[in-house]
């Protein structure tokens, strides 16, 4: 199955991050940012442009590094709102087969 390493880290990840909810924001990145959504959501734009600029240079390492640093804190951002993977999985499945550019545009509507 294609991308199953993929799935598999990220579902051990978001459970990790689950743990952390409550936890002691004084030794705790994740309890920090779980219990502070604006500012979870914040550090998630931030890896988002630094994302973006390693992809823009062609810089695979870096963007390989950044691309894992948005992936941790999207799922914080997620966990912090209350949204759940299945949440954004059935969002995902509702536009399979539906060209990408007609899904935009039924968004404007």
């Amino acid at each position: 199955m294609p991308h199953q390493r993929f799935t598999e880290v990220i579902g051990r990840l978001a459970a990790t991050i689950e743990t952390r909810r409550g936890g002691d924001a004084s030794t705790s990145y994740t309890a920090q940012l779980l219990s502070d959504l604006d500012r979870a959501a914040k550090k998630l734009g931030e890896e988002a442009v630094e994302t973006v600029i390693a992809a823009a240079q062609g810089d695979r390492e870096a963007l390989t590094a950044e691309s894992a640093d948005l992936v941790y804190h999207w799922l914080v951002v997620l966990a912090a709102a209350g949204v759940s993977l299945d949440e954004v999985a059935e969002r995902l499945e509702a536009r399979e087969g539906t060209s990408g550019l007609a899904e935009k545009a039924s968004r404007k509507s």
